[in-house]
C-alpha cells in the first residue's frame, strides 16, 4: 500500500505545490505515494462557516475550535486508521532525519495545518496528535511545515530515488554535516579539485570524506559533534 498523506487545512490549494515537481512530484504520478487534502472550514457548523474563537482567559489573536478541527480529523481518519496524526507547531519537538525515516516506513500521515494563535488543547490531548517542528521560528502557518516534512518523508520510500546510495551519506544519516563535493571544471576562478579525488584510491577518499565530515560537523554543528564523539 502507498503512503499516504492526508491534510487538513485552510488552505487546500496550497498543495501539492513543491511536491508536485522533480522526485516527490514524478512519485506522486506513479504512484508511490497519495495525497489527500480537506479543508477544515467545510466543518464548521454556521452560515459564517467560522473555525477559531478568541482564547479562553483573554489575550491577543484566534484559536481553532477543537469541535470543528476533531470533525475533520474523525472524518479523515477512523479510530483503526494506524497512521500516525501530526500536527505542525512550533513548540513541537524538532523533526529528524529519524524520525523522517520511521514516518516513511509507515502507511502514511495525517497532517493538521495549524493557523492563527494554535490549536484548542483538548483536540490536540483527545486526538493524539503528535506535535512536530521544522526550526525556531513561526511561520504564518503550518501549511509550509507540512509540505517540509513530506519532501523529508517521500524522498525516503522505496522506489522515489534512484540511487538510494547517495543518500546514505547525506547530512545526518552518518550523525554528521556531508563532505563537501566537486565536479567540472578541473579549474574553477584558479581553484582546483582536491587531488585525492581525483587520484581513483577509493579508500583514500573515503578517508578524506570522513574527514571533512567531522570537521564540518565540529565546526558548524557542535550539537551533532558532541553526540557523534558520545557515541
Amino acid at each position: 500500500m502507498a503512503f499516504k498523506a492526508s491534510i487538513l487545512t485552510l488552505y487546500p490549494d496550497m498543495f501539492p505545490g513543491p511536491l508536485g515537481h522533480s522526485l516527490s512530484g514524478r512519485a506522486l504520478d506513479k504512484g508511490l505515494w497519495q495525497l489527500e487534502t480537506r479543508q477544515i472550514r467545510d466543518y464548521a457548523t454556521d452560515k459564517h462557516r467560522s473555525v477559531d474563537d478568541t482564547p479562553a482567559g483573554g489575550g491577543a489573536g484566534m484559536v481553532l475550535r477543537a469541535d470543528i478541527l476533531a470533525s475533520a480529523i474523525d472524518d479523515a481518519a477512523s479510530a483503526e486508521d494506524p497512521r500516525p496524526r501530526i500536527l505542525m507547531s512550533p513548540r513541537g519537538k524538532p523533526l529528524t532525519q529519524a524520525r523522517a525515516h520511521e514516518l516513511a516506513e509507515g502507511p502514511g500521515a495525517i497532517i493538521v495545518c495549524g493557523r492563527f494563535e494554535g490549536v484548542d488543547q483538548r483536540v490536540i490531548d483527545g486526538r493524539a496528535l503528535e506535535e512536530i517542528s521544522i526550526g525556531d521560528y513561526i511561520l504564518s502557518g503550518g501549511e509550509i511545515g507540512a509540505i517540509t516534512l513530506l519532501d523529508a518523508i517521500i524522498r525516503l520510500i522505496p522506489g522515489v530515488m534512484g540511487n538510494m546510495e547517495s543518500a546514505d551519506t547525506e547530512s545526518f544519516e552518518t550523525g554528521l554535516l556531508e563532505h563537501p563535493h566537486y565536479t567540472r571544471p578541473a579549474d574553477f576562478e584558479g581553484v582546483g579539485i582536491p587531488e585525492v579525488l581525483t587520484s581513483g584510491n577509493h579508500k583514500k577518499i573515503s578517508e578524506w570524506r570522513q574527514s571533512e565530515a567531522e570537521k564540518l560537523t565540529k565546526e558548524r554543528r557542535p550539537d551533532l559533534w558532541h553526540d557523534f564523539t558520545a557515541e
